[in-house]
């Protein structure tokens, strides 16, 4: 396609979206639908979330078209603008980072050297995170385990964000302190096994 065509496609959506024309929501769809689609698809792999982003682009689109401004950018840029931020919102939102974590503590945990998976009860954390104190083991699982942000779980246990920062902090180095502890006995457990 030549830049003219291009022009002429930016120039004639343009008419149609100022109008408010719906005939101009038909062509935005059919002539840009798949280039903003490709956009949002980069940021949001799955597909149905993605679509529904694209149908959301499109009406902020139709329904901002009054800010567009020719003179800082070509149509397209600023959509596709648009298009990445709204993917990026939906990306960073609570409910799109709850779809894909579980309810439970009873997480998978992928070993990439041989593609096994393992539960967090098999490789022991579970019980190690029980040796925790309740405030600490709930800052655990809410901020490790169900991808909360801080301000997050903040809301979520009602405290001040500082609480949750300051617990989470001596909720990892009483973790630390738990798993030195089990390593030193289990080297002690395996020297004396090896005598």
């Amino acid at each position: 396609m030549s830049a003219t065509a291009g022009n002429d496609r930016q120039d004639v959506l343009l008419e149609l979206l100022r109008k408010r024309d719906e005939a101009g929501m038909r062509y935005l769809f059919d002539h840009y639908g798949g280039a903003l689609n490709n956009i949002i698809g980069q940021i949001i792999p799955e597909r149905q979330v993605a679509e529904e982003v694209l149908q959301d682009v499109l009406m902020r689109i139709w329904g901002n078209i009054h800010q567009y401004e020719e003179g800082k950018s070509r149509l397209f840029t600023w959509m596709a603008r648009i298009a990445r931020n709204a993917a990026i919102d939906r990306v960073r939102s609570k409910a799109y980072r709850k779809s894909g974590k579980t309810d439970e503590l009873d997480v998978v945990v992928i070993n990439r050297s041989n593609s096994e998976t393992m539960s967090v009860e098999h490789i022991g954390l579970s019980k190690l995170i029980t040796k925790l104190d309740e405030n600490y083991r709930s800052i655990i699982d809410l901020l490790y385990f169900k991808d909360y942000t801080q301000a997050e779980a903040a809301e979520a246990l009602d405290l001040p964000l500082g609480t949750v920062k300051t617990r989470s902090r001596r909720a990892l180095q009483k973790l630390r302190e738990i798993l030195k502890s089990e390593l030193i006995t289990l080297l002690i457990c395996l020297f004396n096994f090896l005598r």
